[in-house]
């Protein structure tokens, strides 16, 4: 066929290739190619484009390519038409507006506090140089230095960004919004990285602590002493801790019942109540029974102390570094073992860590519960002993 050589004429013409492929040849001398195709019994027609922008080779390419839809039932104007749309959608989406769309899906799974912190990082740390991005025009260049800019302060916050996009992208490939995911492979670009333990001292350490936390007792305030002394009978994290309201303080069965959306597992969890903690929350008692939380904040006590005020005493006590919160977990469950001869299980589950078997974690509540009450008040007496 004779595509360049063909001539206008007065009325519009075709030269046919086969197959329902031909090139129109319009009276002004422009040519296209178009398929004439039948689709459930009805016969349509779609413009390949023009001649000689789209070749003959690339005219048949398309061609075939359009049979093959024809064959399983799609129809090529259809497709088409769906693709732009798309396309038009994805550019029209910004990374800010398709990153708080996975936000508010993911929001009935995630406690609310943890909700506020992915936002909080998004807006600090990512939206300032690629929010206002159509996700189609984000490349992977782009996406690694944003994620290098917060390593150099944050590296194991770089990687948790990189994995907070990827759930993004993710998601809009998923609702049709994006077809590529430009994390991929970047961590092979990030610096190494390995998270450390939580500070803590040795077990032959413990009673050194001990005398310098009573010894600075007259320099800091009593609701924080009772709070640092409370962390070390009970163990628990710092925020659960801090968190605590005093209808979950049961001091007829020596109880504290920590309910399941303030737990990193989301489980409730049973904290047996020695005689040493109990007469620290009588104490409390007097002082916040009036408030919601125990360990009410000191300018705003209609929220709970802050976690740093422990850590800001633990480090003025001459443990910086040396000594956390959290370390009071490690150390407790040192002695728990080392000194006390209790079995890992118990001491590993009073630390409302979850059992690997599922049977396990259905009555997790109950089991071990009499041996952990004697094992709490052991490690009391123990304390006291020391002291």
């Amino acid at each position: 066929m004779t595509c360049q050589t063909a001539k206008p004429k007065t009325k519009p013409y075709k030269l046919a290739d086969g197959e329902g492929l031909y090139l129109e040849i319009s009276p002004k001398g422009t040519k296209f190619w178009r398929l004439k195709y039948r689709l459930h019994g009805k016969e349509k027609r779609v413009s390949l484009g023009a001649y000689p922008a789209v070749s003959i080779a690339d005219a048949r390419k398309v061609k075939d390519e359009m049979k093959q839809d024809i064959k399983i039932g799609l129809d090529p104007v259809l497709k088409r038409q769906q693709a732009a749309q798309l396309q038009a959608l994805a550019q029209q989406v910004n990374f800010r507006s398709m990153a708080m769309e996975w936000h508010g899906r993911q929001m009935p799974l995630w406690k609310p506090k943890h909700a506020q912190i992915i936002k909080h990082r998004f807006e600090k740390y990512v939206f300032p140089t690629l929010g206002n991005f159509p996700l189609a025009d984000i490349k992977p260049v782009m996406m690694l230095s944003c994620l290098q800019q917060i390593e150099k302060t944050a590296p194991d916050l770089s990687r948790r960004m990189k994995a907070a996009c990827s759930h993004v992208f993710k998601y809009a490939m998923a609702t049709g919004r994006a077809d590529r995911d430009p994390t991929y492979g970047l961590e092979a670009a990030l610096k190494k990285f390995k998270r450390g333990h939580y500070a803590a001292i040795s077990v032959d350490d413990f009673p050194d602590f001990l005398r310098c936390l009573m010894n600075y007792q007259p320099y800091i305030h009593r609701q924080t002493f009772l709070a640092l002394k409370l962390l070390l009978l009970t163990f628990v994290r710092t925020g659960e801790l801090v968190e605590a309201r005093w209808d979950e303080i049961n001091f007829d069965k020596a109880v504290w019942v920590i309910p399941a959306e303030r737990m990193k597992m989301n489980l409730p969890h049973l904290v047996p109540l020695a005689q040493q903690s109990l007469a620290i929350l009588r104490e409390l008692h007097a002082l916040t029974a009036h408030r919601g939380f125990i360990f009410p904040g000191y300018y705003n006590p209609k929220k709970p102390m802050s976690k740093n005020t422990m850590l800001v005493a633990i480090k003025r006590m001459g443990y910086n570094g040396k000594m956390t919160g959290h370390g009071v977990r490690s150390l407790a469950l040192g002695i728990l073992k080392e000194k006390l001869g209790y079995s890992h299980d118990i001491a590993d589950r009073q630390l409302a860590h979850v059992p690997k078997s599922s049977v396990d974690r259905a009555y997790d509540r109950a089991q071990f519960l009499p041996q952990r009450t004697k094992m709490m008040q052991d490690y009391a007496n123990y304390i006291d002993q020391i002291l």
